[in-house]
C-alpha cells in the first residue's frame, strides 16, 4: 500500500457511528448528506452468448467427477445444504478477461422485465431475481461482487473523488470487521490520490466499507452484503457520478 496511509485511531469513525450504530461489523450508512447516489457493482457475461447451465450445475458435476472436494464449515457439507453462486465473488473483483464484457444491470433487467432494483431494497441478493430464478445465476453470468465494488469500479470512482476535492485531500478509511481478515475493524488516514491502493490492503478485502474527506463533506459506504457501493455528499458530485459513463449509478430515493 502507499505510504502515504497508515492505522489511527479507531474513533476517527466515531461520528459514523452516530448515524448508524449498528454498521461496525459492515459499514455505516452515510444517509443522504444532501445527495446520494448508489455504484452498481459490476457483473460479466460470456462474449459467446447466454447459457441455462447454472454455477449450481457446474458445481455438482465437479463434485460428481470428484474433481473438487465438498465444501465443509464446521463440519457441515455446504454442498448439500444450499445453492452455490447465488452472488458474486466476496470482496475484491474484477473483470474476468478475454471472452467476457460487461453486463449492465439495466440491460439484464430488461430481458426479464423487472427493476433494476427492487423498490423499498437496497442493491443486494433480492435484485434481478429473475435472472436467477432457482437461486444460481446462469454460469454465462459472473453476478455482482458482493461487499465490495469492483476493481475497476473503485479505481474510477477514486479518480472522480480526487478530480472533485484534490490529490492531496487528507481521508479517512473505515475496514469493517466483516471485511477484515483478522475480523478487527481499522481506520486508515491518508491522501486521496493514493486511495486507489486501499483495494488491496492486506486488512481488507477491496474497497473499504467507508472512505472520507477530514471535513466530511462526502461519503462512501461498501457495505458487506450489498452489490451496490453508496456516494453520499454534494449534489453537483452526485450528478457526476450519475453521469459517469464508466460507472453504473442510479438515485434509490428509499435508501
Amino acid at each position: 500500500m502507499g505510504d502515504g496511509w497508515h492505522e489511527v485511531a479507531g474513533d476517527e469513525a466515531d461520528w459514523l457511528a452516530q448515524l448508524r450504530p449498528d454498521g461496525e461489523l459492515t459499514g455505516y450508512d452515510p444517509g443522504g448528506r444532501p445527495d446520494a447516489a448508489w455504484i452498481l457493482h459490476a457483473m460479466y457475461e460470456w462474449e459467446s452468448g447466454a447459457t441455462r447451465t447454472t454455477h449450481q450445475d457446474l458445481r455438482r458435476s465437479l463434485l460428481d467427477a470428484h474433481l473438487v472436494e465438498p465444501e465443509l464449515i464446521g463440519g457441515i457439507n455446504l454442498d448439500e445444504w444450499g445453492v452455490v453462486d447465488t452472488g458474486g465473488a466476496i470482496g475484491r473483483s474484477q473483470h474476468p478477461g478475454p471472452g467476457w464484457r460487461r453486463l449492465r444491470w439495466a440491460e439484464l433487467a430488461g430481458r426479464t422485465d423487472e427493476p433494476v432494483v427492487p423498490p423499498g431494497s437496497p442493491p443486494d441478493f433480492r435484485s434481478l431475481p429473475g435472472s436467477h430464478p432457482d437461486g444460481s445465476w446462469p454460469a454465462s453470468i459472473e453476478p455482482p461482487g458482493e461487499g465490495s465494488l469492483d476493481r475497476e469500479g473503485w479505481s474510477r470512482l477514486v479518480d472522480l473523488l480526487t478530480a472533485w476535492s484534490g490529490p492531496d485531500t487528507p481521508c479517512f478509511a473505515y475496514i469493517a470487521r466483516g471485511a477484515a481478515p483478522d475480523e478487527q475493524a481499522h481506520v486508515l488516514a491518508g491522501p486521496l490520490g493514493e486511495a486507489k491502493a486501499l483495494y488491496d490492503d492486506e486488512r481488507g478485502s477491496g474497497s473499504p466499507a467507508n472512505l472520507w474527506p477530514a471535513d466530511r463533506s462526502w461519503v462512501t459506504w461498501s457495505d458487506w452484503d450489498l452489490w451496490g457501493t453508496k456516494v453520499a455528499g454534494p449534489p453537483d458530485l452526485i450528478e457526476t457520478i450519475l453521469t459517469e459513463p464508466d460507472l453504473e449509478a442510479l438515485r434509490l430515493p428509499w435508501c
